[in-house]
């Protein structure tokens, strides 16, 4: 009893038979969860699309729509007690609310205010709290920048969303997160969007604030390394359900439950990387294959801002051969984006020779030139943006047989879509139907059916898995590899994802400000990195394994020393 009485002040999240139904929906979203946040602990809620977890997470800051009845008990606690937030009023929310509990969502540029500065914005969580005047809440703003390790506070607190990086904004979210000091933080997904090097980063703060502070963390994730990395302890949710909960090393290593087993199963792990010595000079050069798709020589190009050209990329030399798979890899501004536009001829070159399925492209104008990339297919990383909404799904497919294949009949264009909806296992009534009606992973499969319909020679790939919960990822790659087997095209596939890269390609191109740095074969290059910042990608890697976790958080940690 005395341990009990000592431990539950320490608490400062309660879910108790938590149900929450959505108006219209036969199901309920969260059936009957029970979870706590200890102060000072990370506790790790994780899950696939759908399981229950975000509305769980929602629920706890009493975000809910109006269409959402939820029952149950949910209590947050600070010093002077406990509050309800089930069938609390408003009153009582908006003053919990970045008082007590926080949350930090998963895409920092929707939770900004692009029309306020970032140091008004920090300031402006002060002032709703406590009595700060202006000039103080200012200060503090300018304090919290510098917590969450944004260099030259002072200067950047005058400055918007849009001038600083994905990682820089995610720092922003999680200081007007902490302004008032709150007892527990809520994060969802909040590394999701970000590169590895920079998700590395953010793990890194959070540990040290939780630890410093004594803040309870309740982080919503389906990424399992991030458990490995920063949980204390984790529940797994399945379709509104808590399936399985306990200490995140036992959860992770002696999974009880076979749908936690099937999650971890999905995640593409890495080989062992060697951090310098010897054994990193063991990687081979590349071998350039001769039968090139897709050949850049001594490739420079750049953008116009405010009239004035900056460099993206300079010197590239690239290749990928008739079927293989080529992955390029780096972090955000490396100039990943900027090779793939150029395979596309989205961008013009201002140096170098691309030569695309033997032809070069720079001598190609016109009709001659839209012939040639019909050959050349792409896939987005956000397959609901890149469909249309007002076009079904037959449709959609069909468009580029529309457009670049006009004699065929309409009896044999449908005959095509219904062959690829097959090749990418949806049933053939999936044509009359629309984007929204699917999941994202099964709108990521409509996207390879479309870019695959004219049966390109090269596809290109930006970020397709990306946004993809493990498992649903690991289904959209079978699909893609088996339809690479059948049709025998070559792939540019750009990734921050390192797992997905060591699973998928025979090659890797690693760049860094718009240079590559080191490519050769995948193995080679990902089992004895040669260059300091491919060491730094590898060690920034979070692995489901709490033991191999530690080992490269120290790996890491040890590059940036040196």
């Amino acid at each position: 009893m005395s341990d009990e009485r000592t431990a539950a002040p320490s608490t400062v999240l309660r879910i108790e038979g938590l149900h929450v139904r959505f108006a219209g929906r036969d199901e309920e979203a969260v059936r009957g969860v029970d979870l706590d946040v200890r102060a000072g602990e990370v506790v790790a809620v994780v899950g696939e699309s759908g399981s229950g977890k975000s509305v769980t997470s929602f629920a706890a800051m009493g975000l809910l729509p109006r269409t959402a009845t939820a029952t149950g008990s949910i209590r947050v606690a600070d010093g002077a007690g406990e509050t309800e937030i089930v069938g609390a009023s408003a009153e009582t929310l908006d003053d919990m609310r970045g008082r007590v509990a926080s949350m930090v969502f998963q895409e920092p540029m929707t939770a900004l205010n692009p029309t306020m500065t970032l140091g008004a914005q920090i300031a402006e969580a002060v002032r709703n709290h406590t009595s700060a005047t202006k000039a103080e809440a200012s200060d503090r703003a300018v304090e919290l920048m510098g917590l969450v390790g944004i260099p030259d506070a002072e200067r950047r607190a005058a400055q918007f969303p849009h001038e600083l990086s994905g990682g820089q904004r995610q720092r922003i979210v999680i200081a007007i997160a902490l302004a008032c000091d709150p007892t527990v933080i809520i994060a969802d997904e909040p590394t999701t969007a970000l590169d590895v090097t920079v998700q590395a980063e953010i793990l890194d703060l959070l540990r040290r604030l939780v630890r410093e502070r004594g803040t309870g963390l309740m982080i919503i994730t389906h990424n399992m390394g991030v458990v490995a990395d920063l949980a204390d302890r984790v529940f797994v949710m399945r379709r509104g359900r808590v399936v399985e909960s306990g200490a995140a090393t036992t959860v992770l290593t002696a999974p009880q439950h076979e749908y936690t087993r099937t999650l971890l199963a999905a995640i593409p792990e890495l080989p062992p990387a060697a951090f310098g010595g010897e054994q990193a000079a063991a990687a081979a050069e590349p071998e350039v294959p001769e039968d090139a798709v897709i050949s850049m020589r001594g490739v420079a190009a750049g953008y116009r801002v405010n009239g004035r050209h900056v460099p993206a990329v300079d010197g590239i030399d690239l290749t990928v051969g008739r079927g293989e798979f080529v992955g390029l890899v780096g972090e955000s501004g490396s100039g990943k984006s900027t090779v793939s536009r150029l395979a596309l001829a989205l961008l013009p070159t201002s140096a170098g020779e691309i030569t695309l399925l033997d032809r070069p492209l720079s001598s190609l104008k016109g009709r001659r030139a839209r012939r040639l990339l019909a050959q050349v297919g792409v896939v987005f990383q956000d397959p609901g943006g890149s469909l249309d909404p007002r076009m079904t799904v037959g449709e959609s497919i069909a468009e580029p047989l529309a457009i670049h294949a006009r004699r065929t009949s309409r009896a044999d264009r449908r005959a095509r879509v219904a062959e690829l909806l097959d090749a990418v296992r949806l049933p053939e009534d999936s044509a009359s139907r629309y984007p929204h009606e699917f999941s994202g992973g099964q709108r990521q499969r409509i996207g390879l059916a479309r870019a695959l319909v004219l049966k390109p020679r090269l596809l290109v790939a930006d970020e397709p898995t990306s946004a993809l919960d493990v498992s649903v990822q690991a289904e959209v790659l079978d699909v893609l590899r088996d339809l690479h087997a059948e049709l025998g095209f070559g792939c540019l596939f750009v990734s921050h994802d390192l797992g997905v890269v060591n699973q998928l390609t025979e090659r890797v191109v690693v760049m860094r400000r718009g240079r590559i740095i080191e490519q050769g074969r995948t193995a080679d290059v990902l089992r004895a990195p040669r260059e300091r910042y491919t060491q730094e990608l590898l060690a920034s890697v979070p692995s489901p394994d709490p033991v191999q976790q530690r080992e490269r958080r120290q790996a890491r940690a040890g590059l940036l020393e040196n």
